[in-house]
């Protein structure tokens, strides 16, 4: 057992929440019971997810999305209220952390899902410092590297041919981070992976001999969550239980 603001204490401190400029808050967003046994841990704090903590007698739910964002204007109505009704009708804790997991080394989206790949960061590049670069080391072709990220994300990725070169060095950040693709440009890279592609991406691959590939948002960032859950629950002897709700973004 722990209690909730232990809980929050250890994890602002463990993620270095202070250090990131986000877009919504990180941390304890919905406050419930005081005492935290067991733990839901997911990509996206929606109703389903709350609804199976639920089920599961979670006292805590622990996800990557949480609930506020910035530009929101504040009003808890439609989905916003049924979410949230749910969490405080059943005294469920909700911590969210975004950019914070993202980038931790060890528990991270990024830190997590490369290491699926057999990827190990040793260089950032990018706002924050949050995209990761490694030598390709056997992902050298782009076929390759096409073929791990079907395996680690159950999901064939889009993939955006660059000049056909080896590959050397490669750069990921999981995600809606198709803005960082000049930076990983710039770092170097020979193909860049993340979760969703935008229009430019596709010129900007065949302009520079970069290879792109989209993998999916949810596909890359359902690693996070559950390692950190994990650690938790040997930290502090919880009860912990990763569920992936199925999103085809």
């Amino acid at each position: 057992m722990v209690l909730r603001d232990q809980l929050q204490s250890h994890l602002r401190q463990l993620l270095g929440v202070d250090r990131f400029r986000d877009y919504g808050p990180n941390g304890l967003q919905v406050e419930g019971r005081p005492e935290v046994r067991r733990v839901v841990s997911g990509v996206t704090a929606s109703l389903e997810l709350i609804e199976a903590a639920v089920r599961e007698r979670a006292d805590a739910v622990l996800v990557h999305h949480g609930l506020f964002w910035r530009g929101q204007d504040g009003r808890i109505t439609g989905w916003l209220r049924a979410r949230l009704a749910l969490l405080l009708a059943h005294d469920l804790n909700l911590y969210a952390y975004h950019l914070p997991l993202d980038d931790h080394p060890e528990f991270g989206n990024n830190a997590q899902f490369g290491a699926r790949l057999g990827l190990r960061c040793d260089a950032r590049f990018g706002e924050q410092e949050l995209g990761f670069a490694s030598p390709a080391d056997a992902l050298n072709t782009l076929a390759s590297l096409a073929r791990a990220t079907e395996r680690v994300c159950a999901r064939a990725p889009t993939v955006v041919a660059g000049d056909g070169r080896p590959l050397r060095r490669i750069g990921w950040c999981t995600g809606g981070a198709q803005g960082y693709f000049e930076a990983a440009i710039a770092a170097g890279v020979d193909a860049y992976v993340t979760g969703e592609i935008s229009e430019p991406q596709a010129h900007i691959a065949r302009e520079t001999g970069v290879a792109f590939v989209a993998c999916g948002h949810h596909a890359t960032e359902r690693f996070g969550a559950p390692a950190l859950g994990e650690h938790l629950a040997s930290r502090f002897g919880l009860e912990h239980r990763f569920i992936d709700i199925a999103n085809p973004a």
